[in-house]
């Protein structure tokens, strides 16, 4: 595991009962990032502006706490400072990233079904562990590869199973899989930059770039860009603060501590929480077969965990 500390965070490397503390509070940020990001498609169903506008805003917004949270804690001594032209490009790098994964996701759920949107960009672990595998040499043991399909095998009996899958459109299904490739990248992207920069130089730095990376598209593909009432921002303000400014910044800390393939495999928590808040908010029944895809994704976490 990467045992590396930057700021609260910056690099060292602590005493193995300090490294294991802090393990176990990165796996705490990451339990609950996952569980922030989960709730997003509550936000975005509620949303009275279009996929793509939805999308920009919740990164735009997402700088306002960012910013402030930069600002009132100060610059410490220990946070390092991009240097170089490379060092620029890639804490913009994932935010690049981040653009084309919600334009992508958003775009495939306007034409496939919304399990199979939703399923495909979920394939995101699968995409991280062969990364990890094939461009740095990281070692994936039978353990983790089964926690990795178990929890797979969870989100696919989640979305319906199987038979979902015929509802969907070709040209959707292989966006959304396209989704799950950017964000994969996204997620390896802020895996190696932890190593260098603190959580929130990383944050605003990835997060203004995905909302100038989105402003384009939604001036080119939506006719509206504003809510037309309070509510409306009230969702945006909620994707904004609470997925993304909340759940990322966990998320983003927690990779200090842990591989990016474990990472990517807990957030298929996200499928299980937004089945959970739709059930509680949007009064959306979960089925029996929900339930178990529910239990089997936690089961394969924990499989992967002890890999």
């Amino acid at each position: 595991m990467i045992a590396r500390q930057q700021n609260s965070d910056i690099a060292v490397t602590p005493a193995p009962a300090t490294a294991s503390s802090h393990n176990r509070l990165a796996m705490a940020a990451l339990l609950i990032g996952g569980a922030a990001i989960g709730g997003s498609p509550i936000f975005v169903r509620l949303s009275e502006v279009g996929p793509m506008a939805t999308a920009f805003w919740r990164v735009a917004l997402a700088l306002i706490p960012l910013l402030a949270w930069s600002w009132f804690r100060g610059t410490p001594a220990s946070d390092r400072r991009p240097e170089k032209l490379s060092e620029y490009a890639l804490l913009v790098l994932p935010g690049v990233f981040l653009a084309i994964d919600l334009a992508a996701w958003h775009y495939a759920l306007t034409k496939t079904s919304v399990a199979n949107a939703t399923l495909l960009a979920n394939l995101a672990p699968v995409f991280v562990t062969l990364a990890s595998w094939l461009l740095f040499r990281a070692r994936i043991s039978a353990v983790f590869a089964i926690g990795l399909v178990t929890a797979v095998v969870g989100v696919i009996t989640l979305k319906g199973g199987p038979m979902a899958l015929g509802d969907g459109n070709l040209l959707g299904d292989g966006v959304a899989v396209i989704a799950a490739m950017f964000y994969a990248g996204y997620i390896l992207a802020i895996g190696r930059l932890r190593s260098l920069f603190s959580t929130i130089r990383i944050m605003i730095w990835s997060t203004a770039s995905a909302a100038i990376c989105m402003l384009p598209i939604v001036l080119l593909s939506e006719p509206t860009l504003l809510p037309p009432t309070l509510f409306g921002w009230s969702m945006l303000f909620g994707l904004a603060f609470v997925s993304h400014a909340g759940g990322q910044v966990a998320i983003t800390y927690a990779l200090a501590y842990l591989p990016p393939a474990f990472s990517s495999l807990t957030l298929l928590l996200q499928p299980v929480v937004a089945a959970i808040l739709a059930w509680i908010l949007l009064s959306e029944p979960v089925g029996l077969m929900q339930a178990i895809g529910g239990a089997i994704v936690l089961v394969g976490i924990l499989i992967a965990r002890r890999g």
